[in-house]
């Protein structure tokens, strides 16, 4: 279990430094790094000419030479280590940038703020960062209910996920699971783009977050100020949501705030009927955004020392 140790350095100097700008400005990161790749493949591959067929065909050999290559970059990057203590330090530094714990409560807390000295106009602008749908048609609830949902989600992909297959496989296992995501997240969607050439991106994407999906809603009900409430809503409502897997930390955290979340929303100027998560309870507020902040770093905690018992105890 030497990699879980690492992935605890990766948890604890992310929760120290994030990903410094001046960092980010001189060398970017290594997901905008796969995100060229990716675009690349996207442009070359994807032909609008092409029978969906064969857009279907080209979308999977893209994603796994994306994945293949991540992962012999990790394997390759990791065999260079030492053994020991030090290859778990040296990984665990490698395996940094991957964790995005920091940065995810940092983008959160920019909306609770300004919403909770009720600046809308500020808080619109901030929650526009870390979603899709259109900030103009957002009240105190939607903003909240917005980053709140982000919040839970992106605990399970941005942190829970890469962190566990980081913990079975070293380098490799996080380094293939960030190329899945962001393959998701570029080309994974229902447009008349990506529909086809996208579709095993997104299916990989659900194979990949199935269980760190479910582990992050357990962790939320641990964590919550309502277990029962949490625990109950996770269970009847999680199939609920249109996604597979971001549906269980949500619906723990829609149970542990009690609050509804997801329900309908506006991207692009469409409206989306999507359903209730806890339907029945009042809507979130500013002061629910600090209260699931609260939860999220509890639940990284206890995942974190949950990692470091396996590694060293």
């Amino acid at each position: 279990m030497g990699f879980a140790g690492a992935m605890v350095v990766a948890m604890a100097v992310d929760a120290l430094l994030g990903w410094p700008s001046w960092l980010f400005a001189r060398i970017g990161h290594p997901v905008t790094w796969l995100g060229r790749l990716i675009g690349a493949i996207d442009i070359a591959w994807n032909r609008a000419s092409d029978p969906p067929a064969l857009r279907r065909a080209a979308g999977l050999a893209g994603a796994l030479l994306v994945i293949a290559l991540s992962v012999a970059f990790g394997w390759t990057l990791q065999s260079l280590l030492p053994l020991g203590w030090m290859q778990i330090v040296l990984v665990g530094i490698l395996a940094w940038p991957l964790v995005a714990l920091r940065s995810l409560h940092d983008h959160v807390a920019a909306v609770a703020n300004p919403l909770l000295a009720g600046d809308i106009a500020a808080a619109r602008d901030a929650v526009s960062r870390i979603v899709g749908r259109d900030p103009a048609a957002l009240d105190e609830a939607g903003i909240a209910r917005a980053a709140i949902e982000s919040l839970a989600e992106n605990a399970s992909d941005g942190i829970v996920a890469p962190v566990f297959w980081g913990a079975l496989f070293g380098l490799p296992g996080i380094l293939g699971y960030k190329a899945i995501n962001t393959l998701d997240s570029m080309i994974g969607h229902r447009n008349e783009r990506h529909e086809a050439f996208g579709w095993a991106a997104a299916r990989i994407d659900d194979v990949a977050n199935f269980i760190p999906a479910r582990l992050t809603g357990f962790l939320f009900v641990l964590l919550a100020p309502r277990r029962s409430e949490a625990l109950s809503c996770m269970t009847r409502d999680a199939g609920r949501h249109r996604s597979p897997n971001a549906g269980w930390p949500e619906a723990a955290m829609a149970g542990a705030l009690g609050v509804r979340l997801s329900g309908p929303r506006i991207y692009h100027g469409s409206a989306t009927d999507e359903p209730w998560l806890n339907e029945g309870a009042r809507d979130p507020r500013a002061a629910d955004i600090v209260e699931a902040l609260t939860v999220y770093r509890r639940a990284m905690v206890l995942l974190a020392g949950t990692l470091a018992i396996l590694a060293f105890a």
